[in-house]
């Protein structure tokens, strides 16, 4: 009896020693080098996301429409459709945290007079662009939150793979993505 359960501690140590040399930390979350803010402006289809709490209700054709401000500022425009077939509409605003050239923003859709509350600002990470500013994406630094955006409501099957595999090395979890239903009715 005391043989067996030396053994058992001793195979349990073992499993917990290996699964701790090969479990390796994720390396810090990256965006990309440089965002150009104009260029990245209009309409952008959700291709895919990890699911979120605030999204539970739209089924399809979600998108986000951002509008540069004279000020700087970006307006953002979130919609997607209902179980119902209406359309839900969320209006907010992003700001570029850094540099004219900084990928990380942060955006609110809690009211305007609420924006001096750090709280109320969500990051988001460009950490993924393709070079003409077709398919994007989006995250923050723990990696909750994922969001693959396209200028059209389908992408190519390779494009997207191929996503999926550099976000994999990033250290994001492709398999929990959902896809997005685009152009259903």
């Amino acid at each position: 009896m005391l043989i067996r359960r030396t053994l058992l501690v001793a195979v349990l140590l073992a499993a917990t020693v290996a699964t701790a040399q090969t479990t390796q930390p994720l390396a810090p979350l990256q965006s990309i080098a440089a965002l150009d803010v104009p260029r990245y402006m209009g309409r952008w289809f959700e291709i895919a996301k990890l699911p979120n709490w605030f999204q539970r209700k739209c089924v399809a054709d979600t998108s986000a429409t951002y509008r540069l401000l004279p000020d700087g500022r970006v307006e953002v425009l979130n919609q997607c459709r209902k179980e119902s077939g209406e359309m839900d509409q969320a209006l907010g605003a992003a700001r570029q945290m850094g540099p004219a050239t900084s990928a990380k923003l942060q955006v609110r859709f809690a009211p305007s007079w609420l924006s001096v509350l750090p709280f109320v600002w969500g990051d988001y990470w460009v950490i993924d662009l393709d070079e003409r500013y077709e398919l994007v994406a989006i995250s923050e630094p723990k990696r909750q939150y994922l969001w693959i955006l396209s200028r059209t409501p389908q992408v190519e099957e390779a494009r997207y793979a191929a996503l999926l595999g550099r976000l994999q090395a990033m250290g994001l979890d492709v398999g929990k993505l959902e896809k997005t239903r685009q152009g259903e009715r």
